[in-house]
């Protein structure tokens, strides 16, 4: 089990949890959501809980919940820039379908 990030996306997180002035990593998880069932979750933890799962990647500490983890397991988390917009994409090889919007999956 594992979780990656580029590092493009772990620049981000480190300046980011610098000018937050705190924080160990970020958490990554999910939610039921959205029209195709579930929608990640992304914030910065400040603590580590005792059931947490932890991958360092280029510097950076993702912190997952285990029932998160099984349907993440092997996510490559990046950073893009497509034209204007800008933010988290994931590779996650577990998705078997996607909302037209990319907010959602399933699995």
């Amino acid at each position: 089990m594992a979780l990656t990030m580029t590092a493009n996306a772990a620049t981000h997180v480190q300046k980011a949890l610098t000018q937050r002035g705190k924080g160990v990593g970020l958490r990554l998880g999910v939610k039921t959501n959205g029209c195709s069932g579930m929608a990640y979750v992304l914030e910065f933890a400040d603590q580590l809980e005792e059931q947490d799962q932890v991958f360092e990647s280029n510097g950076v500490k993702i912190i997952v919940d285990p029932k998160s983890l099984v349907y993440i397991d092997g996510t490559e988390l990046d950073y893009v820039r497509k034209g204007l917009n800008e933010g988290f994409e994931f590779k996650n090889p577990n998705v078997k379908d996607e909302c037209g919007c990319g907010e959602s999956f399933n699995v």
